[in-house]
């Protein structure tokens, strides 16, 4: 039988994205490479944990979620969380930033100054412009002051960017033309937090770095894993968590999030036989499984 592996998640690094393996391997991706891995038969998918540590419990959980945590785990994992707001005291800077997804899908958010553009690339941000940087609260502060102000979300489905992806402007100009005016109207807004310091706007493109240009449109999207399905494909593109994989029918996507938490094992090709989502018309010594 062979090994099974467990993924711990994709992974932008300076070369691209990789996937990283329990126990530290990795696997890097690079465009034209073929992926392809089974479920293990009669296997379960099994809680990741939190924060560092094993599921005490071993809990199941759902084919279909993304955080593969149980309902304890989950809640270990958001504690002491930016994004759930408990952390106010956190001393170090944050950056407010504006990230574009598509023709009208501009988002507001926050991340900790010593990340630089890490989170832009792990949520698949096709471009981003700096708003200004200074300390947690006022970071929030000004976050909030924009979702009220100019109605911008700190949130874009996935399923949104994932459709779009093929469909984007041509032109690096006009990819960052929301930006620049959403930019020009949030820094003319009054109340601004004296302790935020304002960043010029320079928008960074992401359209080389995900592989995006002359991207095929998918046909659908992997709704989860099931024991004894197989995914195959090659890749054509990566952002955020997701793969573009093209395969037989078409290009589908992969959310790498659904593979966490399930014994992984090898495969040598043939065609996707997990559930798929279809899209709307709208838009040797194996040393490892890659």
């Amino acid at each position: 039988m062979a090994q099974a592996w467990k993924c711990s998640g994709l992974r932008w690094l300076a070369g691209g994205p990789v996937l990283v393996w329990d126990g530290g391997r990795r696997s890097a991706l690079t465009w034209g490479k073929r992926v392809a891995f089974g479920v293990a038969e009669g296997g379960v998918r099994t809680c990741v944990g939190a924060r560092g540590h094993s599921c005490p419990t071993g809990a199941a959980v759902s084919a279909r979620s993304t955080g593969a945590r149980c309902e304890e785990c989950a809640r270990l994992d958001r504690a002491h969380s930016v994004a759930a707001d408990t952390i106010a005291d956190d001393p170090r800077p944050y950056h407010v930033y504006l990230a574009w997804f598509g023709p009208g899908m501009v988002k507001v958010g926050i991340t900790a100054e010593e990340r630089g553009s890490a989170r832009l690339l792990e949520q698949g941000a096709v471009c981003f412009s700096w708003l200004g940087v200074g300390p947690l609260m006022a970071a929030r502060r000004t976050e909030e002051l924009l979702r009220a102000a100019l109605g911008v979300p700190d949130r874009i489905p996935y399923v949104e960017k994932r459709t779009v992806r093929a469909v984007l402007p041509e032109a690096a100009a006009d990819r960052a033309a929301e930006v620049a005016e959403l930019y020009g109207r949030a820094v003319a807004l009054p109340a601004w937090p004296e302790s935020l310091v304002r960043e010029p706007l320079r928008v960074v493109d992401h359209v080389e770095v995900f592989g995006l240009a002359g991207l095929p449109v998918a046909v659908g999207e992997v709704g989860e894993l099931v024991a004894g399905g197989v995914v195959s494909g090659e890749l054509v593109a990566a952002a955020g968590p997701d793969l573009h994989l093209a395969t037989g029918g078409g290009v589908v996507v992969l959310d790498t999030r659904l593979m966490s938490g399930w014994g992984l094992v090898p495969a040598g090709g043939g065609e996707v036989t997990v559930p798929v989502r279809e899209f709307k018309e709208e838009a040797g010594v194996q040393d490892g499984l890659f």
